[in-house]
This record gives C-alpha cells, structure tokens and sequence, in this order.
C-alpha cells in the first residue's frame, strides 16, 4: 500500500525526470526551437543545398553558435534559415556561409567565416546572399572529374611513371631516412627559433607577395629563356663544333699574345687613332668599296690585245684648285728643302658642289 511518502518520492521523481529530459531536450536535442528560436534569425541564400539538412549545427570560428531551424526553396536556390543563440558573439554582416564536412563521411554543418571583428554584425533578418555561400562539391561531380582524370591517362605512361619511380626510389632506404632525420632535426631547430622562423616566414610573405606583382615579367622571362633553350637544341651541331675547336683556338690565341708581347698592345693603341680617322670620312670609305670592285673588273676589260692605253684629258685650272682652309699653310720658296711638319690642320674646306675641284676624303662621295 502506498503511503504519502511513498507518493511524494514518486512525485519527485517524475518532476526531475520530466526536469532532466526536457534540459537535455533543449540543450542538445534542440526541442526549445520547437517553441521559437533562442536568439535571431539569419537567412542564408545557396544555389543548392550541397547536402545541409534542418537541426544541422552552425558554427562561427569553430565554435557552435546556432542550429539551422529551416529550409526553404527560392527562385535561386535554397534558402536557410539560421537560428543563432543569444550568447553567441558578434558576427560581421558580411562573414560567408560555408556548407562544410566534418569529415569525408561526416555530416555536414554551416560555418560561418568571416574577413575581419569589425561591425556591422548580423542582426534578426539578415540575409546572407548567395554570393557569399559556398557548398561543397557534390559526389557526383567528384566522381565524374574523377573519372575524366583516370580515363586521360595512358596505361603505358602509367606503367612507365610507375617504373621509373621504382628505380628512382630503389635501393635508396638509408637515403629517404637520413632525409627524414634531418627534416626532423630542422624542424626541432625552426621550433627552438620560432621567434626568427616566424619573421622568416613573415619576410618570405613579402618576397611571394613581390613575385607575384612580378608575374608577367617572371613569364616573360621563362619565355624568353624557352625561345634560348630551343634555339640552343637546334643549333646543337654547331655548338659542339664550337666546343670542340674552343681549345684550339684557345691555344693559337695565347701564343698570339705570347710572341706579340707589348706590340699587340702598341698596335692596338695605334688602331685608335686610324678609327679616330676613318671614322668621319665613312662615306668615302662606303664609296671606295663599292667602286672598287667596278673599277676592276673594267680595268680587266679595257685592253683586248694585252697592251695598256693611257688617255690624257689637259683640264689646267678647269675647274680651280681648291685653295679655301688651307690659309694656315706657310708658303716658302721653292729652293728650301729643309724639312718642316706638315699642316695637319689644312684641308679642303669647300663644300659639296661647289665650282672649285673639291677635295677631301671629307667631301665623298662627290
């Protein structure tokens, strides 16, 4: 028979039943949204639903801060409905929606990432749009890309990919872990600096940083040396004839220098002022060269019976001589034979086309 005693026990127990089942109902099963959300709706808008489902759990730095309470279809998509708790922290307004996967076979939740702390935040009503939501890649598209990656390789360049990786890595087990010891060993010495590793690694952000600003010129650059290379693999047989006669060469020009001592030099000295020279009188030089030829080839041709004939044309002060810029010559008799520099400073100073017989390399081609 039961007492009052015995009914006041039952009693409390049924209310801390009914206590810890509906606790644990709102706490983790979520039964609370079924009477109205805990904080604020967000609506988040997706072109599909990339496998997200209702009650899936939304997080915000890895922290769970809500729970998807609905799904809705759109003209665009799917829209969802993100019941965000009260407590949670401030989330910025333009933080993107992320459909993620715990794992490769876990189920999916809502992450939210945002770029920065700072306000806006959202707020009840906010709508995420869709251009800052991303779903995962569905299975059927892996498996198709997948697919296209298996069925574009070649069997027999399988094989020999395969082969030659067997031969590069055979016989080499000391080698691969000596290197594993000593990737280890850099890493313990990069953990004891972290200090100098982590400003290495924040210097080598700004050394990518300034080769990426630089990549047309680096693809520019890796062009032009593929264009090298080429002409370099087509001019393969002259190249080894160049190398094979290097040493040659080589050996004829140390005993050029060898017997020629300072001479060389001497003369080379001396070659500059015959380009000094010849240098403004250029044109008569291209004149001479191509004149020249002509002139010996008629030569040749003008006497048929082996005998030279010398033609005399008296042109006597017809035209004038040229007397203009050599005012600076000093005239002495005829009779003084006594030896005097030469005026190196006189020179036809008459310009082209002029009456007088113009003279001078200068003046070429007349």
């Amino acid at each position: 028979m039961f007492t009052r005693r015995h009914w006041a026990k039952l009693l409390a127990f049924g209310l801390i039943a009914v206590l810890s089942v509906g606790y644990a109902g709102g706490k983790y099963a979520g039964l609370d949204r079924l009477f109205g959300p805990r904080g604020y709706l967000v609506t988040a808008q997706l072109p599909d639903s990339g496998g997200i489902f209702v009650n899936a759990e939304v997080t915000y730095r890895g922290v769970a801060v809500g729970k998807v309470a609905a799904m809705h279809l759109i003209p665009r998509g799917v829209a969802l409905e993100l019941d965000i708790d009260s407590g949670a922290p401030p989330i910025p307004a333009d933080t993107t929606a992320v459909v993620a996967d715990r794992s490769a076979v876990g189920e999916q939740y809502v992450d939210l990432r945002p770029t920065h702390e700072n306000g806006p935040y959202l707020h009840e009503g906010s709508v995420i749009a869709p251009d800052r939501t991303a779903i995962p890649l569905s299975p059927d598209t892996v498996l198709t890309n997948l697919d296209k990656l298996v069925s574009s390789v070649d069997p027999k360049d399988l094989r020999t990919v395969v082969d030659e990786t067997y031969n590069a890595f055979a016989g080499a087990g000391p080698d691969l872990q000596q290197l594993l010891d000593t990737a280890g060993s850099f890493t313990a010495t990069a953990t004891e600096n972290l200090p100098q590793t982590a400003k290495l690694l924040a210097d080598g952000r700004t050394v990518l940083a300034t080769q990426q600003r630089q990549a047309q010129n680096i693809t520019a650059l890796a062009q032009g040396l593929r264009r090298i290379t080429e002409q370099l693999k087509n001019s393969d047989p002259d190249l080894r004839k160049v190398i094979e006669q290097a040493p040659g060469l080589a050996d004829d020009v140390d005993n050029i220098l060898s017997v020629s001592g300072t001479d060389l030099g001497v003369l080379i000295a001396n070659l500059l002022t015959t380009m000094q020279v010849t240098s403004v009188r250029t044109d008569a030089i291209e004149e001479d060269l191509v004149a020249f030829p002509i002139i010996g080839a008629f030569t040749r041709s003008a006497s048929s019976n082996g005998e030279g004939h010398l033609g005399l044309v008296l042109n006597f002060f017809d035209p004038h001589s040229c007397t203009k810029g050599y005012e600076t010559t000093k005239q002495r008799p005829a009779n003084d034979t006594t030896e005097v520099p030469a005026n190196t400073q006189a020179y036809c100073a008459e310009p082209p086309g002029s009456k007088t017989e113009v003279r001078g390399a200068q003046n070429a081609p007349y």
